[in-house]
């Protein structure tokens, strides 16, 4: 029963990190340039899942959930003619984040869907847990 609950809380986290990476990205939305570089623009980040093999072990069944936030940078970035901004280049284009606020408001809500999903998980783990120690009480 505990593993089940290793498992609800390695993808809670990960949901978390993947609510805290669209945050970021909608926080972006309108910035020019990125702002730890300060010279490149702002691409979006994505946060991909994959099951946790590595801290499987032989006695125990069922395995956690990895995450990695990566760049996106197949999606183009969106130009926009505003000639007297200072990053405007010689045709007096602005290169903005190629984040699509749209996207990024229906990616929350399945991250808060899944995070709500696995908290219910956990809370029936919980529940069965209690339930043994019941019975063998």
């Amino acid at each position: 029963m505990l593993k089940g609950i290793d498992i609800s809380t390695s993808a809670l986290v990960a949901q978390r990190q993947r609510m805290n990476t669209i945050a970021g990205n909608i926080a972006s939305v309108n910035v020019s340039h990125d702002p730890n570089s300060g010279e490149v623009p702002f691409y979006r980040r994505i946060v991909t899942f994959q099951a946790d093999t590595e801290s499987v072990s032989l006695e125990r069944s069922g395995v956690g959930v990895k995450y990695k936030v990566e760049i996106d940078t197949d999606t183009e970035l969106r130009k926009t003619y505003s000639p007297g901004h200072p990053h405007a280049d010689q045709d007096g284009n602005v290169t903005y984040p190629n984040v699509d606020v749209v996207t990024e408001f229906v990616n929350a809500l399945e991250a808060g869907r899944a995070y709500e999903a696995n908290i219910s998980a956990l809370d029936i783990t919980k529940e069965m847990f209690n339930t043994s120690l019941r019975i063998l009480a």
